[in-house]
C-alpha cells in the first residue's frame, strides 16, 4: 500500500549502516517546489532579458509544452546579497539574506516538458513510475538512525502531481518506503493517524506482538524468500515503538509562538518545522512537498510567485536559522529544488485569464544546495543571456543526486539492487558529483 501513513508496510529502514566512504552529512531535509519555479524571476538574474523586454528571441526556439511569445522581463528586481555578492530577487529577502550558506547552482536541466515525468525524474532518477525514491534508496544504502521513528518522511498537505509513487521504494524491500504524513494537520493523533490503540494498553500490545512474533518467526524458518513477511514483522515492531516517541515528535504545540510565527502559519511552514524536528530526532530523510498538485506553475501571471515566495522565504530561512542554532547545519544536506523553471517568453497560447505567465521550460531551472559539506556562497553554472537554457556546467537531475548521496557517504556507482536480472541504481546510467561545489 503506497502513501498509506503509518498503517502501512515499511515503516522505518534497517539499523544504522556504515558508508562507503566517511560522510559529510547524515540526514538530507529536501524541500520541493513542486510546479515549476521560473528561474529567471528568483536566483537566475538576466539583465539582457530586461533590455529585450516585448522582442521577439534571437535565434531557435527549443521546443516548449505551450506556444510562446516575445520576451518579458521579471516585474520583480535583483539585488547583491552577503558577501558573496550573488544576485537574488527581492521576493526572496531572508534567504538572500543568508545566501552565503548556499550554492546557487543555476544550470540545471531535465527531459521532459511535462510535470509527471520531470517530477519522477527529480524524485526518483526516472520519468516513469515504478523506481524507488531518492530518500528510499538512502534508506536502503544507510538504514535509520532512530529505530523508533521512520528513515524516510514525505510531508504534503495533500498529494503532488503523480503522489505516493514520488516516495515509494519501487522495487527495493518494502522497509525502505516513504511515509507520508499529511502536514495540514496540527495535532499529532491527525498527523499520525491510529498511533495510539485505543483498545489495548502498552503490556497487551506487547503480549500480542511477541506470540505474532514467534509464529512468524517458525513459518520464516520454514521457508525462504518471504521479504514481504520479514518487511511486514518489523513494520508492526516498529509502529509499536513509535508509540512512544511519534506523538512527541510530530507535536507543534510544543514550538513556541514566536517559531511558528518565524516559519509561518501555513503548511509548507509547518512542514519546515516539522522536517526540523524529525532531522533533530534522527530521521534519515524528510521530503516537505510546498503543496497539493502544482502551486508554482504560473502560466497565467508571474507575479503569483510573489505570494508563494512570501511563504516559501520564511519557511526556508527558519529552517537554516534553527539548524544552525542547534548545531545540525554541519550534518544536514538541505536540497531546495523543483521539477523545471520557466521561459523567459510570455505565454501566448490557451484560455488565459491573465497573460502575464510563462511557459514549463526543462532546459533550464536552479536548486538550491545548503549545509552538510557544501560551499557556500557561490553560483555554479550558467544559462544562456536570457535564463533560456543552460549553456555552461549543466547539471542533470542524475547529478544532483549523485552529489547528494556522495555527502552521505555514498558512491552512486555502487549503491545498486539487483532486480530483473540487472542491477539497477538510483543514477541509472549517468550521473556525476558536482565536485567545485563542496567544501
Amino acid at each position: 500500500m503506497l502513501g498509506g501513513g503509518f498503517g502501512a508496510v515499511g515503516l522505518a529502514g534497517t539499523v544504522e549502516q556504515k558508508p562507503h566512504f566517511p560522510a559529510k552529512a547524515k540526514h538530507v531535509i529536501f524541500l520541493f517546489l513542486n510546479g515549476g519555479v521560473s528561474q529567471v524571476d528568483t536566483f537566475d538574474p538576466k539583465p539582457e532579458l530586461t533590455r529585450q523586454h516585448g522582442k521577439p528571441l534571437p535565434g531557435k526556439k527549443l521546443p516548449t509544452d505551450s506556444a510562446t511569445g516575445n520576451l518579458m522581463k521579471s516585474p520583480f528586481s535583483f539585488k547583491k546579497c552577503g558577501q558573496s555578492g550573488l544576485e537574488v530577487a527581492d521576493i526572496f529577502p531572508r534567504v538572500g539574506a543568508m545566501i552565503d550558506d548556499f550554492a546557487v547552482i543555476r544550470s540545471c536541466y531535465a527531459d521532459n516538458g511535462n510535470h509527471g515525468p520531470s517530477l519522477m525524474l527529480m524524485n526518483t532518477g526516472h520519468q516513469l513510475a515504478g523506481r524507488p525514491s531518492m530518500g528510499s534508496w538512502i534508506s536502503y544504502g544507510l538504514g535509520t538512525l532512530n529505530k523508533n521513528l521512520p528513515g524516510f518522511i514525505a510531508l504534503c498537505p495533500g498529494y503532488p502531481v503523480m503522489g505516493p509513487r514520488l516516495w515509494s521504494s519501487g522495487f527495493l524491500p518494502n522497509l525502505h518506503q516513504g511515509t507520508y504524513v499529511p502536514n495540514n494537520e496540527r495535532t499529532p493523533e491527525k498527523l499520525v493517524q491510529n498511533i495510539r490503540n485505543a483498545s489495548l494498553t502498552i503490556d497487551e500490545q506487547q503480549r500480542q506482538l511477541s506470540l505474532l512474533d514467534r509464529l512468524n518467526q517458525l513459518y520464516l524458518g520454514r521457508s525462504e524468500g518471504r521479504p514481504q513477511l520479514a518487511a511486514g514483522v518489523e513494520a508492526m515492531e516498529v509502529a509499536f515503538r513509535m508509540q512512544m516517541e511519534a506523538p512527541e515528535a510530530f507535536d507543534l504545540a510544543k514550538e513556541t509562538p514566536a517559531t511558528h510565527e518565524r516559519y509561518g502559519d501555513d503548511d509548507f511552514g509547518r512542514g519546515c518545522l516539522l522536517a526540523r524536528r524529525l532531522v533533530e530526532r534522527g530521521v534519515r530523510m524528510v521530503q516537505v512537498y510546498f503543496g497539493n498538485s502544482q502551486p508554482w506553475d504560473s502560466h497565467e501571471d508571474i507575479n503569483s510567485h510573489r505570494g508563494l515566495s512570501r511563504i516559501a522565504d520564511a519557511a526556508i530561512a527558519s529552517l537554516v536559522e534553527d539548524l544552525k542554532a542547534r548545531g545540525l547545519f554541519d550534518s544536514t544536506l538541505l536540497v531546495v529544488g523543483t521539477e523545471f523553471g520557466r521561459t523567459p517568453m510570455i505565454q501566448s497560447a490557451g484560455q488565459l485569464r491573465i497573460n502575464q505567465g510563462r511557459d514549463h521550460n526543462v532546459h533550464a531551472y536552479t536548486t538550491l544546495m545548503a549545509g552538510g559539506g557544501i560551499k557556500g556562497g557561490i553560483a555554479y553554472g550558467a544559462t544562456d543571456d536570457f535564463g533560456y537554457r543552460a549553456v555552461e556546467k549543466r547539471v542533470h537531475p542524475h547529478d544532483l543526486h549523485a552529489t547528494v548521496l556522495h555527502q552521505l557517504g555514498l558512491d552512486h556507482k555502487r549503491l545498486t539492487f539487483r532486480y530483473s536480472g540487472r542491477d539497477f541504481r538510483l543514477t541509472d546510467v549517468a550521473g556525476n558529483v558536482i565536485k567545485d561545489i563542496l567544501a
